[in-house]
């Protein structure tokens, strides 16, 4: 053996993982394949193509085929890279574009035919949070600094300190949209320029004075968009993306958009033929970023969404699952009653223990989400104990929940929504990810959960007996307990009919002789 060939023979080696982080963009898609060593991201490949999916998101919200089509396209040439990959490993999110489509379900599925693993639709607010995490691991800033993105539909906004995001902010105007409403036909005139600026700092009413507020030592911005406008305001300089942005840049670089009058007439070596067609309105959007928070200078970071993505997974393999400090947050801010969530939570645990075989309830983060629902299911009893049920859905549905994609973030106020009274089909949304079935399951689950534990009392209920079949649940108490409980036995009897509209059945055993009437 050769010292070449031995000389790796006493080094240790360390447990590695592979994952992936697909961005499903309004611009582009970008693909990041990296693996995970002691804790460590390290980036082994990257696929970037624009799609432009937000060109084709009508004023009605309908996504158009050929839209889809191109993405769908897109996904074929990542399938490729994505070859056994486990389902654990790949994390598909996909953001402003298919939020807003109503018909984004359409391409969900025929994704599902291209690859086989779930797309996450997420928040702008979650998007934010990613694009901060994947910028706070690669940028070092000693005291908070703020992190700009401008995408295709959207920008986001977030001011962090270390790898905490502090404010988190997600605005409706993106490089693709802004372009296509501003700068029509590919015109680039100063009154164009002008327009979209004041959209764009009318939009940035909502949130420049609480930014410009809580302050920050260092800005930030990172993406595409941004990274052109980075290269073509320093185009002579050899330190590229070293040199700050600044307003006076941006400005002298409007006026040699405006000089050319066209995106055709575009000089620029370094700008691409597909971020031509953009930049204007990136640009645009930029400049009023400047001017209503009155950045003085922003500095680049190459690593944005996918990154963050990547960040997470890791974090969510090694330490604590940042849903969890979300959950704690919510009971803390809406003052749940600890004692009694904590109970719910034992008891629809108990109970998925012993049915999620049967009822195909393993995995697809099942457990989690019955846990984190039973925890907050009292949300809104802040409101009006009253109709609680539904008051801590619309919470649930419509509160800033760091760490759940939206429709996770659907799931929970659907399970609360239903935990208690009537259940409604027709009130039941439609979801990607999640099975209906399996929705129905976790209501019933969490309804028995919070049904057992009504009395608010610990060491209450008895040892129970669970059986269950593909769609029946019994549950056998002790012989008597019942018999002294009446006010609980026709509780039972009556959620025992409730059941039905769910196409489940709820034995209770011994059997109750109880009149609901």
């Amino acid at each position: 053996m050769t010292q070449h060939e031995s000389v790796f023979n006493d080094v240790e080696t360390r447990e590695v993982s592979k994952v992936a982080a697909l961005d499903i963009g309004s611009n582009s898609f970008h693909l990041v394949v990296a693996r995970i060593v002691a804790g460590s991201v390290q980036i082994l490949h990257r696929v970037k193509q624009k799609v432009r999916l937000a060109e084709g998101l009508g004023s009605d919200n309908i996504l158009s085929q050929d839209a889809m089509d191109r993405g769908l396209a897109m996904l074929k040439v990542v399938a490729e890279s994505l070859k056994g990959f486990e389902p654990d490993s790949v994390r598909i999110v996909a953001t402003h574009t298919l939020r807003k489509a109503r018909n984004a379900h359409d391409f969900i599925t025929a994704a599902r035919e291209i690859l086989p693993y779930p797309v996450e639709v997420i928040s702008g607010v979650e998007e934010a949070r990613l694009i901060y995490s994947g910028v706070a691991h690669t940028n070092h800033a000693d005291g908070q600094q703020l992190v700009v993105d401008i995408g295709g539909g959207s920008t986001e906004f977030v001011i962090g300190k270390g790898f905490t995001p502090l404010l988190c902010r997600s605005l409706q105007m993106g490089c693709v949209s802004y372009t296509q409403r501003f700068f029509e036909n590919g015109q680039l005139k100063q009154k164009s320029f002008d327009r979209a600026i004041t959209a764009a700092q009318q939009e940035l009413e909502m949130i420049d004075a609480k930014y410009r507020r809580l302050g920050w030592v260092q800005g930030i911005g990172t993406s595409g968009t941004i990274r052109s406008l980075f290269t073509l305001c320093n185009e002579e300089n050899i330190n590229g993306h070293d040199t700050p942005l600044t307003l006076k840049r941006l400005r002298a670089l409007m006026k040699n958009f405006v000089s050319a009058g066209h995106i055709d007439a575009l000089d620029f070596p370094e700008l691409s033929d597909d971020r031509r067609g953009v930049i204007a309105g990136g640009l645009a959007i930029l400049i009023a970023v400047f001017k209503a928070l009155e950045i003085d200078a922003l500095v680049y970071s190459p690593a944005a969404l996918r990154e963050g993505v990547l960040y997470q997974m890791e974090d969510e393999l090694h330490h604590a699952d940042i849903r969890g400090r979300t959950a704690s947050s919510l009971a803390t801010r809406y003052d749940v009653d600890t004692t009694q969530a904590t109970l719910v939570l034992n008891t629809s645990l108990f109970l998925l223990r012993h049915v999620e075989k049967t009822w195909k309830l393993k995995g697809h983060d099942f457990k989690n989400m019955l846990g984190w629902a039973a925890l907050l299911h009292e949300v809104g009893i802040q409101i009006n104990s009253r109709s609680v049920q539904r008051h801590s859905a619309y919470i649930l549905g419509n509160v800033e929940m760091p760490g759940f994609t939206q429709e996770q973030q659907l799931l929970l106020a659907t399970l609360v929504r239903f935990h208690r009274k009537k259940i409604r089909l027709n009130e039941l949304p439609a979801f990607n990810l999640f099975d209906s079935n399996a929705v129905k399951r976790l209501i019933a689950l969490l309804r028995l959960g919070a049904l057992l534990n009504i009395k608010r009392q610990e060491g209450f209920l008895p040892d129970i007996a669970v059986d269950v079949d593909k769609n029946a649940l019994t549950l056998v108490f002790p012989d008597g307990w019942l018999d002294e409980k009446p006010i609980l036995s026709a509780d039972l009897l009556r959620e025992s009919d409730y059941w039905k509209a769910i196409d489940l059945t709820l034995v209770i055993l011994p059997t109750l002789s109880v009149s609901t009437s």
